[in-house]
């Protein structure tokens, strides 16, 4: 990969270096899936269209912006206009010697700019097309414009966000959006594991929607068994107590205490085992049908200390319990610093910012720290290295294909 000596060999280096991904993707959930690839040192070559296509610059947030440069991290950047024959052409061109591509238009949007999976497949085999939809690649919603919002409504999850009562609430994230882009790079690892095997690429597709049904997991398995609709269950835990948020004399904590042996630690904590010989509070059944007794029962003792007090005594006794965080809480626990999840990226315009590193921890490998590249910042450079000579670059850019 280009760039400067140390991050052409820290690239060779790194688990993905030897894949080349070519990176079709706007938004959120088609980035967030590259970006799981980019982090361990595949050469992502971000396409975006060129000037004269894309007028408004708009999708993704601003360039120089926290959202922007998150997802697009480690990747190069060229531009390609995929409406013109020149332009696919060149895309093509670029797909022979690829081995991923990744895209999130609409379904019928890939088939007039040729990025199908037929077409790519009848170009190099070997191709993985990973595809992001709002609601999937046929049926009768395929042409309708996805939103992460619209998926978690019409994937139950705001159905069981909030207070009871208090009537559909959305997830502070776009976990529709985020999913989808996980559950898309996990197939895309799946299909280039098993093209190791049968030497030919596949055509790997997810969808918010499906990504979002799938992520409700035993809110979504009590009804496809059961027959249970979940409801709002708040801050409490839907299906165990106590568990949920308890006021202290400065704050609130969490306690997550489900189970007749985490029960007995907290009694034992609190001092209230006299409380915990009322028979409504038995069995971890009874706590849930008698949550409400069981809470206050609790919340009697909790309110008169601090939140700092209770989250120590409770994880010295083994009961999981820890404070509730604003965002700049967040960065200044130990435990957050300790794990180096805010890292710092060199970028050449803005200087040091910070991001957030990928979660996973592989001994021995650090998560890529490249910036973000500029709009058509690589263009040149890309086309050299698939074999475009000066002559020919200069005439796409005469026909205003890149």
């Amino acid at each position: 990969m280009p760039g400067n000596a140390f991050w052409e060999i820290v690239a060779t280096m790194m688990p993905l270096a030897r894949f080349t991904v070519l990176d079709l993707t706007r938004v959120r959930s088609g980035p967030t899936c590259v970006r799981q690839l980019a982090d361990w040192g595949a050469n992502v070559i971000k396409i975006e269209a060129t000037d004269e296509v894309d007028t408004g610059k708009g999708l993704g947030g601003e360039r120089h912006g926290p959202d922007f440069q998150l997802v697009h991290r480690n990747k190069r950047g060229m531009t390609l206009n995929l409406k013109t024959e020149a332009g696919r052409a060149v895309f093509h061109r670029l797909v022979k010697q690829a081995d991923v591509v990744v895209e999130n238009y609409r379904p019928d949007v890939k088939h007039r700019l040729g990025v199908d999976y037929d077409t790519l497949a009848a170009v190099n085999p070997r191709i993985v097309l990973g595809s992001i939809s709002g609601f999937g690649q046929d049926g009768p919603y395929a042409k309708r414009p996805g939103f992460d919002q619209i998926a978690q409504g019409m994937g139950g999850l705001m159905s069981v966000t909030g207070l009871p009562g208090q009537g559909p609430v959305r997830a502070g994230i776009p976990v529709a959006d985020l999913t989808a882009g996980l559950y898309c790079a996990i197939g895309i690892l799946v299909a280039l594991l098993e093209r190791e095997s049968t030497g030919q690429g596949r055509w790997v597709h997810t969808s918010l929607l499906e990504a979002m049904v799938a992520m409700m997991d035993f809110q979504a398995s009590r009804w496809t068994m059961k027959r249970e609709v979940p409801k709002q269950a708040g801050n409490d835990h839907p299906t165990t107590t106590p568990t949920g948020l308890f006021e202290t004399t400065d704050g609130v904590v969490n306690l997550a205490g489900g189970g007749q042996q985490m029960w007995e630690r907290i009694v034992g904590v609190l001092g209230i085992e006299e409380e915990a010989k009322d028979p409504d509070v038995a069995t971890d059944k009874l706590r849930t049908q008698n949550r409400a007794k069981t809470n206050a029962m609790l919340q009697k003792v909790i309110g008169t200390n601090t939140s700092a007090h209770w989250v120590e005594a409770f994880n010295r006794a083994g009961v999981p319990c820890g404070p509730v965080y604003s965002m700049d809480q967040v960065f200044a626990d130990a435990q957050v610093k300790h794990l180096g999840l805010e890292m710092p990226v060199e970028h050449p315009l803005l200087g040091t910012i910070n991001l957030v590193r990928a979660p996973m921890n592989l001994a021995g490998v650090d998560c890529a720290r490249r910036p973000t590249p500029e709009r058509g910042q690589h263009t040149e450079e890309v086309l050299a290295e698939f074999g475009f000579s000066a002559a020919e670059i200069a005439e796409l850019k005469a026909q205003k294909a890149v």
